[in-house]
Formats: structure tokens, sequence, C-alpha cells
């Protein structure tokens, strides 16, 4: 299977942390977006598939467990398919970013997968894991280095 290249602009660069910082808070209220939708869909399933309750919903660890699966599973959907797609989330597009193999090109599966779960262990740190740009002399978070991945900035057009 070929790899897709992206085309390297003669001035693209690491991304700094205002960027990165940027991007975060816009696909952050994306994947708000995509939390309510997701819960409202676990609520009515338990509601009226399962026919609980509705003062019982969220009180059985099912409940709890079978919901928080689901945003796990959603926000890593979210972040895996558009960094397969084009290297962009929405919120990376607003900021110019792009994910990307250290040789240009679209990274595989399971090194979005690993830049999700460092992202979520980035984020449970505290986000020193997103502060390490500030410290990385190649401007590299936990998640560029533990998936062998670099986050550019890309020229204006």
């Amino acid at each position: 299977m070929t790899k897709r290249r992206f085309p390297q602009p003669g001035n693209i660069r690491p991304a700094g942390l205002p960027s990165r910082l940027g991007a975060m808070l816009y696909d952050g209220l994306l994947v708000t977006a995509i939390w309510i939708a997701v819960t409202v869909a676990h609520l009515a399933f338990f509601r009226f598939v399962l026919d609980q309750e509705a003062e019982d919903i969220g009180t059985l660890e099912v409940d709890i467990w079978s919901l928080r699966l689901l945003l796990v599973l959603s926000t890593t959907l979210f972040f895996v398919f558009f960094w397969r797609r084009g290297g962009m989330t929405l919120g990376m597009q607003a900021w110019r970013l792009r994910v990307q193999t250290l040789d240009g090109e679209v990274i595989s599966l399971k090194q979005s997968l690993v830049r999700c779960l460092t992202a979520w262990l980035s984020l449970a740190a505290l986000g020193i894991g997103y502060w390490w740009v500030l410290f990385d002399k190649h401007y590299r978070s936990w998640p560029d280095i533990a998936s062998g991945t670099q986050t550019v900035k890309l020229p204006k057009h």
C-alpha cells in the first residue's frame, strides 16, 4: 500500500504552543458537541429501547461505564478520522496545523491511536504533555514523540 505524501511548502515549521492550544480549544468545542449528541443517544437508548425508568438512568454501573466508553470511543474516532483523512482536525485547519509523519506522509492508524492514548495521558498529567513543546528543541509534544509524528504550522496562502 502506497503512503500518501503531503505537499511540503518551503516555509513549513514546527507548530508552537499557542497555535496548538488554539486548535485544541476549537476542537474541544466540537468534541463537546459530539459528547452531547452521544449522551442524548445513550440516554434515549436506555430510556426507550431498554425501557429503563428516567430517574434510574445513570444509577447503574453499566449505564455509567457504557457512556464513558462511548465518549472515549467517539472522541478517538473524531481525531483518527481527521488525522488519517488529511492530517488536520477542523480546529487544526483553522490554525493551519497538520499532523504528519517525520517524512511528510499521512500518519498510520497505529500512530493515530498512539497519539490519542498519549493525548489522554498528557491531559491527565495537567497538560504537561502539551507544555512539553516549550522545552523540546524540536517543539514536540508527548503525542508527537510517542507516535513518531510531527505537528507542523503551514504557511498562509
